[in-house]
């Protein structure tokens, strides 16, 4: 198995997944070659918390365009994972 911390990349900080958390549902961008039952485990591992459930989600690039030049480029296409904690678990990373 991969070092977990370059499984998981970073948390995602937005209004709905801080809105989520309430319901124990947590948000990581993850790599794009990493399947559920590794982001299951490197989860595990790096917060030491018990995950129920992973859904995966492969979001495309936004279209952006280039003001100069008129040319359009993307941003990176990400790979995310929602995650389940059971229900005596949290992750203290997102403090409120």
């Amino acid at each position: 198995m991969e070092n977990p911390h370059s499984i998981i990349l970073k948390p995602v900080v937005s209004e709905k997944s801080y809105r989520s958390m309430d319901e124990n549902f947590y948000t990581f961008i993850v790599s794009p070659r990493a399947n559920k039952i590794e982001i299951r485990k490197a989860i595990e591992q790096i917060f030491d918390v018990k995950v129920l459930k992973v859904n995966t989600l492969n979001r495309k690039g936004k279209r952006q365009r280039n003001r100069r030049t008129g040319e359009y480029n993307s941003r990176p296409d990400t790979k995310r994972a929602i995650v389940k904690l059971a229900a005596d678990d949290r992750i203290e990373l997102f403090d409120k």
